[in-house]
């Protein structure tokens, strides 16, 4: 297992860590298999989305916010909910094929970390399962 830190610098981030996962995936050596990227967090998230167009990034956060808007009535007294609810609908985890000792990612694809709660630093664990 390769475990990366990520830094995000505002409240709601999309981070590619597209590279950071390739490289996981050379350094293991696996020729045949599947990635597994899990993010251990609970107001954090990774994603597979578009990574031609910067617009997405910023079109997909502001979709979410509206989904899950800022200032409602929210329980939870760290006062993140928002945060936690929009990890619940990205997810913790994305598995990719390896073929030929690469991701097998679409023309426009990209592997993003998705901060909800931020700025921090976080955890992304790839584990890459040979076969």
């Amino acid at each position: 297992m390769t475990t990366i830190n990520v830094k995000s610098s505002r409240k709601d981030q999309i981070v590619d860590i597209t590279s950071q996962v390739a490289d996981a995936v050379r350094k293991s050596g696996a020729k045949e298999g599947i990635c597994m990227v899990y993010v251990p967090h609970t107001t954090a998230a990774v994603t597979v989305n578009e990574n031609a167009d910067p617009d997405v990034k910023s079109d997909f956060l502001m979709g979410l916010g509206k989904i899950v808007p800022e200032g409602l009535d929210y329980s939870h007294m760290e006062g993140n909910s928002p945060s936690h609810i929009k990890a619940s609908l990205t997810g913790i985890s994305v598995s990719v094929i390896v073929d030929n000792g690469k991701l097998v990612l679409g023309t426009w694809q990209g592997i993003y970390f998705c901060e909800y709660d931020g700025p921090r630093t976080r955890k992304v664990h790839i584990k890459v399962l040979e076969g």
